[in-house]
């Protein structure tokens, strides 16, 4: 299938039933436990700083345990694979001192991605399977001081962030991803940023592709770090026209369960969820079963919340297999229509007919 086959795929395939996004990629990589050795590779062996924790560099140095969690998630009900690139941008790949591999990062997970994607295509033609590109927050932000002395101070401008975006968007698409996943938006600043740069490029190459935007609840106000709440979110977002828009990562179902409703009642687009496997434990462990998890997001399915749903922090192949399972007999959201009013935002939404 061509890019242009495979969104329209993915288009159809929303409008049949839930489609599901898979699950944490970090949990698998740690699962797998690799060392510093499996970072470095040949390609970094003599690298001057330690390489270990920067699960990015893997799908250069080893592409086959990544594909192996990409087919992992797919095997077990997955219809969207999200890319190894959550860190892959040049200020964050600063800690390693790899800010001028970020590029290649992303193309190398994007096709790592593909591949396995278009393995299991031909595996079941009549349930093709896609990938999104991740573009994650990066490690500062744009909204917050990082100097509590200081509050007028930040490490990073807003052209920086076009451009470290830029670089990865333009590294995602050689490598072929169909979707643009702006995900753990903890500053609105940032994802805009991020929205930006992917308009910029899809200029740059001549096409466009689907855009999800997924933001994270850092307190159980319902706010973003940089204070938000979901509906102001979804106003400053909503420009961008994305394919969905979302929440991952924040709480466990049970926690997040308010905010989802609300943005669903005021998203006019498509609704993806994937929340964290409860809450992290004393050791930062996530406790919650597959079948606790899976259970939670089918009573989201009968409420009619969920068009996209998978799982972030401590979920596994399990966790989405319950899930997939779960959601199975329900229909997806039906998206609401939206009246023609005006929508402001700032952290809090102003509405006016």
């Amino acid at each position: 299938m061509n890019r242009e086959d495979r969104i329209a795929a993915l288009k159809r395939a929303t409008e049949e039933r839930i489609v599901i996004l898979d699950g944490a990629m970090g949990t698998m990589i740690q699962y797998h436990k690799p060392q510093e050795e499996d970072f470095r590779g040949d390609r970094f062996r003599d690298h001057h700083r330690d390489l270990k924790g920067d699960s990015d560099i893997l799908a250069i140095t080893r592409p086959d345990l990544i594909r192996q969690i990409h087919a992992d998630y797919f095997e077990a009900g997955a219809d969207i694979a999200t890319t190894n690139t959550f860190n892959a941008n040049a200020i964050s790949q600063e800690d390693y001192d790899l800010q001028d591999y970020a590029r290649e990062m992303n193309v190398a997970a994007a096709q790592v991605a593909r591949e396995a994607a278009d393995d299991w295509t031909a595996r079941t033609p009549d349930r093709p399977r896609f990938v999104a590109g991740s573009l994650g927050p990066t490690n500062r932000t744009a909204s917050i001081s990082p100097d509590v002395n200081n509050p007028g101070y930040r490490n990073v401008t807003f052209d920086e962030l076009v451009e470290a975006y830029a670089d990865q968007a333009r590294g995602l698409i050689e490598g072929g991803v169909d979707i643009m996943m702006i995900e753990t938006v903890f500053d609105t600043l940032n994802a805009k940023a991020a929205g930006f740069a992917i308009l910029q490029v899809y200029d740059e190459v001549g096409f466009s592709l689907p855009l999800m935007v997924s933001d994270t609840i850092t307190d159980l106000s319902g706010r973003n770090l940089s204070g938000q709440t979901v509906e102001a979110f979804w106003y400053s977002m909503r420009h961008l026209k994305p394919f969905a828009i979302g929440l991952n990562c924040s709480f466990g179902a049970d926690q997040l369960r308010p905010v989802v409703a609300e943005l669903s009642a005021v998203a006019d687009t498509l609704l993806s969820v994937h929340p964290n496997a409860g809450l992290p434990n004393e050791m930062g462990e996530y406790d919650e079963s597959p079948e606790e998890m899976a259970g939670k997001l089918e009573e989201w399915a009968k409420e009619g919340f969920l068009n996209i749903v998978g799982g972030c922090c401590g979920t596994t192949p399990e966790h989405l297999r319950a899930i997939a399972e779960a959601v199975a007999p329900y229909p997806p959201r039906e998206v609401p229509r939206a009246k023609p009013e005006l929508r402001l935002s700032g952290l809090e939404p102003f509405v006016h007919a």
